[in-house]
């Protein structure tokens, strides 16, 4: 009898476990059957140097990439309107660290909250202790990110500070996409780094204490910290992290896949204007062609 009792805690179990996955996480992705909007083109070209540097088939890829993740990730704005704008830099913070992997989906997010500000740990934007821009759910909060409008927005303007809020979040997620929210991406690392990647990480950790480093000291707060914090560093400025921390750099590069300090640099944001070439390579004028 209790053999029978034991297999039938072990079965119901086992169907709560399967009824939470399909709860939350997605099965499969839908794919993009559009053509890609213009007016997103031109908000990518203007505003995401990532996108810049990239040749015109790695632009397709990455557009499509764009597409497909906002068929399938909602964006919903919490006490602020949510435009075009705001979509376009989400999911370009979610396709910049996992460009170099074709078949990558975020199978455990599936709803971005956008707030206007800063809020608190328990999410509110008002009151007291509003110093958080970003933050992957737990919990009842499972499937869900929060993200600052604000600091989403300051992360593609300032290309030189080394930070990118909505990027840091987003390797958060990729990192727990193993189970585990502690800085070594067990997906995207093979095992031979693994040891070598948590050592530097101590490394460097401790240079930060000894404040005898340029990374932001809040990627001494533990090891996830880290792996986020120096991730926005390997986007935003690679060349400076190649100079200054050529070990961290490499390690990086395999990580990601990307060698982003060879990507060719064409300025990084631009404004198009209406005699410039349409963006959709038609060789039209832009006001005659996309820009109408």
């Amino acid at each position: 009898m209790e053999k029978f009792y034991g297999l039938l805690l072990i079965v119901i179990l086992v169907f709560a476990l399967a009824k939470f996955l399909k709860k939350n996480i997605k099965s499969d992705w839908k794919k993009p059957n559009k053509p890609f909007p213009a007016s997103w083109r031109k908000i990518l070209f203007e505003n995401v140097p990532f996108y810049n540097n990239l040749i015109f088939e790695e632009k397709n890829s990455f557009e499509f990439k764009i597409q497909e993740f906002l068929i399938n990730i909602r964006i919903t704005g919490v006490d602020t309107e949510v435009n075009e704008y705001d979509k376009v830099l989400v999911a370009s913070s979610a396709i910049i660290p996992i460009f170099a992997f074709t078949n990558w989906k975020y199978y455990n997010l599936n709803e971005v909250l956008l707030y206007p500000g800063l809020f608190n740990d328990e999410f509110k934007t008002d009151g007291d202790k509003r110093n958080i821009a970003g933050m992957v759910g737990t919990g009842y909060m499972e499937g869900k990110m929060i993200l600052s409008r604000q600091a989403l927005h300051h992360g593609f303007k300032n290309e030189s500070d080394k930070k990118n809020t909505a990027i840091h979040e987003f390797v958060h997620l990729i990192d727990k996409a193993d189970g585990s929210i502690d800085g070594i991406p067990s997906l995207l690392l093979e095992k031979q780094y693994a040891i070598p990647w948590i050592d530097l990480i101590q490394k460097k950790i401790e240079e930060i204490y000894k404040d005898r480093s340029d990374i932001n000291p809040y990627g001494a707060t533990n090891k996830a910290e880290f792996f986020a914090v120096i991730s926005e560093y390997f986007f935003e400025r690679p060349k400076l992290l190649q100079q200054k921390h050529p070990d961290l750099y490499s390690l990086l590069e395999t990580i990601f896949d990307q060698k982003m300090a060879n990507k060719r640099k064409k300025g990084s944001l631009h404004e198009i204007n209406r005699n410039d070439p349409c963006l959709c390579g038609s060789g039209k004028k832009y006001k005659k062609c996309c820009g109408y």
